[in-house]
């Protein structure tokens, strides 16, 4: 039995003290619904601004005065780059929510596979045919399972593939602008 001092002990460890919040007062974080992601990559690509960092670029470049330099073709080119691995991210971006989309479909149609499968299995009369249950819908749960995994795979490579591309179209142009310069400086 604990006396005075033990009792008021545990009254102070067991408060935060008077005007404070308690544990059970404590703020929560936002709930967000199943269906919305904790945060919008496509938000968070769409406020990034390649103008605004091209102008950014192009004033840092005209406080230099570089001989034989065309500032104008080298922003325009600088310009290009980053519009491509803007896009390439829009790209990469659209491709990670169509995997977060189908993981949801996924989890879905599992849970009411599932259901479905303990309801089979329940009306199994027999322990020989219970048994036979068991094995076909350990068998089609691991396919099933393949399957899914092949998919979600093709969709990664898919978007890794699209935003790689978009870069390599960028460098090829860009060797290519490099290529006329040398050769109309000649």
């Amino acid at each position: 039995r604990a006396g005075p001092r033990g009792a008021a002990a545990a009254r102070k460890i067991n408060s935060f003290g008077p005007g404070r919040k308690g544990r059970n007062d404590m703020a929560k974080a936002p709930e967000t619904p199943a269906s919305e992601p904790a945060f919008d990559l496509r938000k968070l690509m769409g406020e990034f601004d390649p103008n605004k960092l091209m102008g950014q670029f192009q004033t840092m470049l005209t406080q230099y005065k570089l001989p034989s330099v065309d500032i104008d073709k080298l922003i325009a080119a600088q310009q290009k780059n980053i519009e491509a691995v803007a896009e390439a991210n829009r790209v990469a971006v659209d491709g990670i929510q169509a995997l977060a989309k189908r993981q949801v479909e996924v989890l879905q149609e599992t849970m009411k596979e599932a259901s479905e499968a303990v309801s089979s299995l329940s009306k199994a009369g027999s322990p020989g045919e219970l048994a036979a249950k068991e094995a076909e819908l350990g068998k089609s749960a691991f396919e099933k399972s393949v399957a899914t995994m092949r998919e979600m795979a093709e969709i990664l490579v898919k978007s890794s593939q699209e935003a790689t591309d978009k870069i390599n179209a960028r460098i090829t142009a860009t060797l290519n602008e490099i290529r006329s310069l040398r050769s109309s400086t000649k």
